[in-house]
């Protein structure tokens, strides 16, 4: 089980890391929301739970619940730019559905 940051996605949040003076990692996560079901979640981490699973991408620790690791695991974040547009994409391979605005998602 793993999920893990390309090199690009890993150099951005640790550019975000290095502004904000502090934070042990990146946590992922899922909620429930959108038309398919569930959405994704990123935040900055200051203090772990002692039931989060930690992975180490490039040098940055990424941090996911227990609960949401089942929805998450194999899953790869990029960043990426098209056009003007830049952000952070998710590659997860238990997706089976995504909605049609493309925010949510289900397995």
């Amino acid at each position: 089980m793993a999920v893990t940051l390309t090199v690009k996605a890993a150099e951005r949040v640790g550019k975000f890391l290095a502004q904000r003076g502090k934070g042990a990692g990146l946590r992922l996560g899922v909620r429930t929301s959108g038309c398919s079901g569930m959405a994704y979640v990123l935040e900055f981490v200051d203090d772990m739970q002692a039931e989060d699973v930690c992975f180490d991408s490039h040098g940055v620790t990424v941090i996911v619940d227990p609960k949401s690791l089942a929805f998450l695991d194999g899953t790869e974040l990029d960043f990426v730019r098209e056009g003007l547009n830049e952000g952070f994409k998710f590659n997860n391979p238990n997706v089976k559905n995504t909605c049609g605005c493309g925010e949510s998602f289900n397995v």
